[in-house]
């Protein structure tokens, strides 16, 4: 049998080819830009604030992924592994109390001061800055088109400069974030807790789902890269 010699000139066209198959196959739980975050089993792919294993109060059982606050200990939010940029994000949620999905957030363990929290409440009869699909302590939405004791779908959109959310269908909340100009205020004079100007704040960073001390769930978790 005759022995195969590349030739130097050839192993750059080997190398775009094995780069195209790579593509063509990614990683288990990623397809075309669509992301699974929560594969219903277990954390994997999921970190407490400091990048270690989440708290003792998260649990996973039959594809949920649930904040059990009968098993006691601090509160601990828990944050995606990967940073993203640019996304549609896409979950259901069930919640007895309050909690937030955070995103773009630069450093967990700073996470009220490098992210941006939606908020995830019970239905509020009047929406503002800190109810249900709130933009947390600056825009809040239109509506609020959940329902107590239910499962609701979220669909947040990040993009460039541009925050979306979508509960149950219904777009309610659409912000541009180069208007937050100044550190401490809203484009409409209102005050805020953030010490730098959100315009300012890094367009990439982790997903994070908060634990605020009420029993709330997750599932169906997925984000499509834009």
């Amino acid at each position: 049998m005759k022995q195969v010699v590349l030739m130097p000139v050839a192993l750059p066209i080997l190398m775009a080819v094995l780069a195209l198959a790579s593509a063509a196959n990614p990683a288990a739980g990623e397809s075309n830009g669509s992301i699974v975050l929560f594969n219903g089993k277990d954390l994997s792919g999921w970190t407490d604030p400091q990048g270690k294993a989440p708290g003792g109060s998260w649990v996973v059982a039959d594809g949920v992924m649930r904040l059990d606050k009968s098993k006691g200990g601090q509160w601990i939010d828990i944050w995606t592994e990967r940073r993203f940029g640019d996304f549609v994000l896409d979950l259901e949620f069930k919640t007895e109390g309050n909690s937030g999905i955070f995103v773009r957030t630069d450093k967990p363990a700073e996470c009220v001061q490098t992210g941006i929290e939606i908020q995830v409440e019970r239905p509020a009869k009047k929406p503002g800055r800190h109810t249900m699909g709130a933009f947390y302590g600056c825009l809040g939405p239109s509506k609020d088109p959940t329902k107590a004791g239910q499962w609701n779908s979220a669909v947040i959109t990040c993009q460039k400069n541009r925050l979306s959310v979508v509960l149950n269908g219904e777009k309610v909340l659409d912000a541009d974030l180069d208007k937050w100009s100044e550190p401490g205020k809203n484009p409409d004079g209102t005050p805020n807790k953030f010490r730098a100007a959100l315009k300012d704040f890094k367009r990439e960073g982790h997903i994070g789902l908060q634990d605020h001390g009420a029993n709330v769930s997750y599932r169906n978790i997925r984000l499509k890269l834009l």
